[in-house]
């Protein structure tokens, strides 16, 4: 329970760091703007890394953890402790965002503005199409977890992972965001579409479905030794 319990813990602080700059600063002129979100993103995921990946490994994304069990290095009781620690700790992130957000002088208009939520189409960032979010969160998930794989190998250089991992979800956040706003992560997706359903839950299954298989792709790498080093 101890590591489900840290698995919750982390994908707090990412999402409470990522999606809360996003929500709080990002669209304020002269604040942190897209390059700003990227970094949020990235060093929470740092930060996380080296709070509680000693205890779980810090996957704080149910596709890492997929690629992970494709891969052999996770059981099957864990993938679904791990699955549900993530997206309670996703769903408490991005309600806490919210109640901070609804304080702003004036009031904040949920419906208007959203939570940060990952979309596509007509009226969402560059209005890019179904196919385009599909093939950008399958490759950038597929990357991601192989780096993710890869520097934890037992070969890898010790202690510098969560330093690798943080700035790879930077520049992926740096691509991304223009696309789908970037989850290649479902927890991180699912905690604002609860808060703010619509065109959100309607699209959810992309951000669920995608980034899972993109996970699960890189792990079948490792698991077939195409990118294993031991």
């Amino acid at each position: 329970m101890k590591k489900y319990f840290a698995e919750l813990v982390g994908t707090f602080f990412l999402v409470f760091f990522g999606v809360g700059t996003a929500v709080i600063t990002g669209g304020v002129p002269g604040l942190v703007g897209i390059v700003g979100i990227a970094f949020a993103f990235g060093l929470g995921l740092i930060a996380a890394a080296y709070a509680i990946g000693p205890i779980s490994g810090c996957h704080i994304n149910p596709a890492v953890s997929m690629g992970a069990w494709v891969a052999g290095r996770l059981k099957t009781a864990d993938l679904i402790g791990y699955w549900v620690g993530q997206f309670i700790g996703a769903t408490l992130g991005a309600l806490v965002v919210y109640l901070i957000a609804k304080g702003v002088g004036g009031g904040y208009d949920l419906a208007a503005s959203g939570l940060g939520q990952n979309g596509f189409g007509a009226g969402y960032q560059g209005g890019y199409s179904l196919s385009s979010a599909i093939i950008y969160e399958f490759v950038a998930t597929l990357l991601f977890v192989i780096v993710i794989l890869g520097s934890t190998q037992k070969c890898a250089p010790s202690g510098f992972a969560g330093l690798v991992i943080g700035l790879t979800l930077v520049v992926i956040h740096l691509l991304g965001i223009h696309i789908t706003g970037t989850s290649v992560n479902p927890a991180r997706s699912f905690g604002p579409a609860v808060f703010v359903g619509g065109q959100a839950l309607q699209q959810l299954w992309v951000f669920l479905l995608i980034p899972t298989l993109g996970g699960a792709a890189a792990g079948a790498l490792f698991k077939l030794k195409a990118l294993a080093a031991e």
